[in-house]
């Protein structure tokens, strides 16, 4: 029997349950077709929006779109709600919330104050109803603010992670993109690498050249090589210099298994980054990587569209307080994301809840090959993105992530956003810039001195990652 119904033009629409509500409200995508819960017509498409925009938000708490007792992910967000800071907007809909957010009242601290008492779920409802530019002003209101050697998320900021794989890791290759990241002005959001080795040996070689790295050229920045969070935790007994703990995570738990990941585990794998205390001016040690698509991907989605799936993901993720939490949105490729509209969408809702939830919300603005995207719609993306206050982006060179095979952005498509709109660095990071003059006192890069110390002295990295 149908639990949800509307009358549009003299036409019943009949919804079985709540999760059906929200696939038949998602803007189409490729994914939620190939998982067969995405709305038949468009004229279903707005009734389901006709139906969402009615439900008081308190339906969320009542009904869950995965069972309470088979999702551990389910239980973390219910038992975790907090019921005081959801009070001021409890007798609203999905409807009221979205008008709600869009006007004055919800200012950067009530929006701070609210985002414990938001649960995914709601925060994916509301997103279904609203326009791009709707996404785009209350996203750019959240201020979510994180510090580990420096401070992201600050407004008039936009960091970037310095992405210099290699298909390799071979040291040279490595750090001939650093060196080309820095001078750019990347990397205060973090030096990331994504290792081609899981062979523990080789991930304690990459740590330490960009430990060595950061320490020889005092930069304020942190690194990770973005292993399993097991490899990290036997990388931190052995004495590894360990700043950031990565893992992809899911928003069910079935997802989670898929990877290799509990709960526990990731609690285990934050307190013992923390006990290790290498951070200068903040503790937040963890970094987490979504996708839409990766529930349905791993056969553990339950029915429910792959945005509420994606968005509960960053329900686990604020249970650790992150320093950077980023989506890799058109990662997975055209089955669940088919084109750069899809894409552009998606990137956009992703920031919008996440930021919502309170996380310093990141996004890898990128495509496969074989998807009906190219890098004018990755432009598009990346500006929205600017525009709506996104925590940090990937710069990798030239865009075309050699090790990963996908198109990602470049160096230079950070330093276009940083140059239009006026936005800098983190602090901390612009002021080494100055010490190092690489930039002036504005921010604008200033080009390298020969005999400059990171032109002379990055070989000597390289021979560190190289195990010499």
């Amino acid at each position: 029997m149908p639990r949800y119904r509307t009358t549009l033009a003299d036409q019943v629409f009949a919804f079985d349950d709540l999760k059906q509500v929200m696939a038949h409200a998602s803007p189409a995508r490729s994914g939620d077709y190939l998982a067969g819960i995405g709305a038949p017509t468009a004229r279903q498409r707005v009734a389901a929006r006709h139906v969402l925009a009615d439900l008081p938000l308190a339906v969320f708490l009542q009904e869950a779109v995965v069972p309470y007792e088979d999702d551990d992910i389910t239980r973390l967000i219910l038992d975790g709600h907090d019921a005081a800071a959801f009070a001021p907007v409890a007798h609203l809909t999905v409807g009221g919330l979205r008008d709600w957010l869009l006007g004055d009242a919800a200012t950067p601290e009530v929006l701070a104050a609210l985002a414990p008492g938001l649960t995914p779920e709601m925060a994916a409802a509301v997103s279904k109803i609203m326009r791009n530019q709707d996404l785009i002003a209350v996203a750019r209101k959240c201020r979510v603010v994180t510090r580990f050697r420096d401070t992201l998320g600050l407004p008039g900021r936009l960091a970037v992670r310095l992405q210099p794989n290699h298909p390799a890791d071979d040291a040279r290759g490595i750090a001939a993109s650093t060196l080309d990241g820095l001078l750019y002005g990347a990397g205060d959001a973090v030096i990331g690498i994504n290792p081609a080795s899981d062979r523990l040996p080789v991930l304690d070689r990459l740590l330490r050249m960009l430990d060595a790295a950061i320490q020889r050229f005092e930069i304020p920045t942190q690194s990770c090589v973005l292993t399993h969070v097991t490899n990290t935790l036997r990388l931190m007994e052995a004495g590894a210099p360990v700043d950031l703990v990565f893992q992809s995570i899911g928003g069910t738990e079935g997802t989670n298994r898929s990877f290799g990941v509990t709960v526990a585990l990731l609690d285990e794998a934050r307190a013992a980054a923390q006990a290790l205390g290498r951070g200068t001016v903040g503790g937040d040690c963890m970094y987490f990587e979504t996708g839409q698509g990766s529930a349905l991907s791993a056969g553990a989605h339950h029915g429910v569209d792959q945005q509420t799936c994606e968005a509960r993901a960053y329900g686990l993720a604020r249970r650790y307080r992150p320093l950077l939490v980023n989506t890799v949105v058109g990662f997975i490729g055209p089955e669940y994301l088919y084109d750069g509209k899809q894409i552009v969408r998606a990137g956009l809702e992703d920031h919008f809840c996440g930021k919502l939830l309170g996380l310093p919300m990141g996004c890898d603005v990128c495509y496969t090959n074989h998807a009906e995207a190219d890098q004018d719609d990755m432009d598009t993306l990346l500006v929205l993105l600017a525009a709506a206050g996104v925590t940090f982006v990937i710069g990798v060179p030239g865009a075309d992530d050699v090790m990963l095979g996908y198109q990602s952005t470049s160096f230079h498509d950070a330093l276009f956003l940083r140059e239009t709109l006026g936005l800098r660095r983190a602090p901390e990071f612009e002021a080494w810039m100055r010490r190092m003059r690489l930039a002036d006192d504005a921010g604008r890069l200033l080009p390298p001195q020969a005999g400059h110390r990171l032109l002379q002295d990055l070989g000597a990295i390289a021979a560190v990652g190289a195990g010499s």
